[in-house]
């Protein structure tokens, strides 16, 4: 009886996931809700590159500088920081039409409310370092991953020091 029950369960079984939907979905939703402007004009490629208004083509713009890294338990912006904030900067006066989040990071020390906290101070300190370069503040938004994102596995100082960093993404 055993023997047959367990027959059933597994025909039964079988047929249920047959049903399933075996492939991806060709758009997957968006992370984050975020508000599109009425008129958002379609990228253009430029010549030999990134298309405008994605995330590579600001990355090539900035010559990789969307990162900025900081001390241990620090958020102050230092003229490393500065100077490639002033070229994103530059590139998002130029793109008016571009925004961006700021993502802050930490590195694995420390509690995880601390990193939390300790990854807002830092994305807002770009954010408003960029605000008073001239950038509207209603074109960047922030948000902290805290020690929750690293890019560096590791428990040493190289890895820690690749951690702690504020990240702009183009998000439209």
């Amino acid at each position: 009886m055993n023997r047959n029950l367990a027959i059933v369960v597994l025909l039964t079984s079988t047929a249920a996931l047959a049903g399933c939907k075996t492939t991806a979905p060709e758009e997957l939703p968006p992370q984050q809700a975020t508000v599109t402007p009425a008129a958002t004009p379609t990228p253009t490629p430029t010549t030999g590159g990134p298309v405008l208004g994605t995330q590579g083509h600001f990355v090539n713009a900035v010559n990789g500088q969307n990162i900025i890294y900081f001390d241990t338990d620090r958020y102050n912006i230092d003229s490393a920081d500065a100077a490639a904030l002033q070229m994103q900067a530059q590139y998002l006066m130029q793109n008016a039409a571009i925004t961006v989040t700021i993502e802050g990071h930490a590195d694995e020390r420390g509690t995880r409310d601390y990193n939390l906290a300790l990854g807002e101070r830092r994305a807002n300190s770009a954010k408003n370092y960029l605000v008073g370069l001239g950038v509207p503040a209603n074109r960047i938004a922030t948000v902290s991953y805290g020690k929750e994102r690293p890019v560096a596995l590791g428990s040493n100082a190289e890895a820690w020091a690749q951690n702690r960093r504020a990240v702009t993404v183009v998000i439209n």
